[in-house]
Parts: structure tokens; C-alpha cells; sequence
């Protein structure tokens, strides 16, 4: 063992360690431009490309405690480890991979766990660990919110549901008004009837008094 491997051995297994992820990659066929710029979009995602022999990388996993990778540590070999989670990392492979048909994705580990090439270009497809926390918490939070509107606020709220009622229900119609004018029409006739009737009676009343004087001479 020469004495420069002890000490990138050590190297790559802190890396390992601080690292939440580990992707494995075929690099042959890249040149010195592919590298700069797949580097500089990893860098961009708080990711790195290292280079390296299969018998460091094997020796550091090791050392690390990871899962067992010596059937995809063959030909040419570079790992990529980040800061964040590996969805970033790996859309960027996936993405490069499709422009320049290089790296291939071999293997990668999270949480332990061992995932192969399909596993890792679906998790390409996730948006990042930030926005999946985002959109857990918001459908976790928006019911309790709601509800606690409601409770807290029970008068504002069926004062709301009453205008939005209000406003939808139609308007009373215009017509309505000279309905009533016509109802109340034929009262005026009956006043006339009733104005007639005393004049009726005032008639018949010289009547009986001239029948009066016609009896006493008969006594």
C-alpha cells in the first residue's frame, strides 16, 4: 500500500460520512469540458464529482459502514456526494446524461439502503427535499388552520355565509306593486253602494206616512 492511499482512503470515507447520499457513475467518455461543466452544475446543487480508483472508493465504503458495491465498482469509476438531498444530484446526472449521453448512473445509496440505476433517475423525477417539506406541511396544516378560523371567528363566518346567500338570491321583481294597486281598486264601488242605500230608505218612508191619514176617516 503506497502512503498516499491511507490518506485519500480517509478522505473519501468522511465524505461518505457527511454526505446524506452516494451516487456511483461510468464516466468513460467524458472529456476535460464534460467534467467542468457537470461539476459546476453539481456545485450548484451544494454536490461534487470526485474521480477515483475502484479499490479507494471500495476500502472507503467500507470504512464508512455502507452497503456492499464491490459488483458496481468496475471500469471507470467517480462518486458523487452532496450537502443536500440526493433529488437535486441526481435530475442534474439524469439531465446531463441526456445532452451528453454521459455519465452512466450505476448505483447509489440513501439511508443505507442500496438503489439501482431506475431507482435513482425516479428519484430525478421528485422535486427537491425542501419542497416536498413544503407541501407535506402545507396539506398537514391547511384543514387545523381552517378549522381554527372557524372556531375562532363562528360570527364573522355565518355573517359571510349570509351576504354570500344574500347575493346570490334573486331580486324581488319590480311587477309586485301594481298587483296591490289592483286588488284594492274595487273598494271604491262598495262606498257607492252603501252612500245609495240611505236614499232608498228616505223614498219609502213618504209612503207610509201618506197611508197614515187615509184610516182615520174610515173610524
Amino acid at each position: 500500500m503506497r502512503p498516499e492511499k491511507p490518506t485519500i482512503v480517509e478522505d473519501v470515507k468522511l465524505r461518505l460520512n457527511n454526505s446524506p447520499f452516494l451516487i456511483v457513475v461510468e464516466y468513460g467518455g467524458m472529456n476535460v469540458n464534460h467534467f467542468a461543466e457537470l461539476r459546476s452544475r453539481l456545485g450548484g446543487a451544494g454536490a461534487s464529482l470526485t474521480v477515483i480508483k475502484n479499490t479507494f472508493l471500495r476500502r472507503s465504503i467500507k470504512d464508512a459502514g455502507l452497503p456492499d458495491l464491490d459488483a458496481h465498482l468496475v471500469g471507470q469509476t467517480a462518486f458523487v456526494v452532496g450537502e443536500k438531498d440526493i433529488c437535486a444530484s441526481a435530475k442534474i446526472l439524469k439531465t446531463f446524461a441526456a445532452e451528453f449521453e454521459k455519465p452512466t448512473i450505476r448505483v447509489g445509496v440513501l439511508d443505507n439502503s442500496v438503489l439501482d440505476t431506475a431507482q435513482v433517475i425516479a428519484l430525478a423525477d421528485l422535486p427537491p427535499k425542501e419542497v416536498l417539506q413544503a407541501q407535506l406541511l402545507g396539506l398537514l396544516l391547511s384543514p387545523a388552520t381552517k378549522l381554527v378560523r372557524t372556531l375562532n371567528e363562528p360570527g364573522a363566518s355565518l355573517a359571510r355565509v349570509l351576504a354570500a346567500m344574500a347575493e346570490k338570491a334573486p331580486a324581488a321583481p319590480v311587477v309586485e306593486a301594481p298587483a296591490v294597486a289592483a286588488v284594492e281598486e274595487p273598494a271604491a264601488p262598495v262606498a257607492e253602494v252603501s252612500a245609495e242605500v240611505p236614499a232608498v230608505e228616505a223614498a219609502a218612508a213618504p209612503e207610509v206616512a201618506e197611508a197614515a191619514p187615509t184610516e182615520t176617516p174610515a173610524a
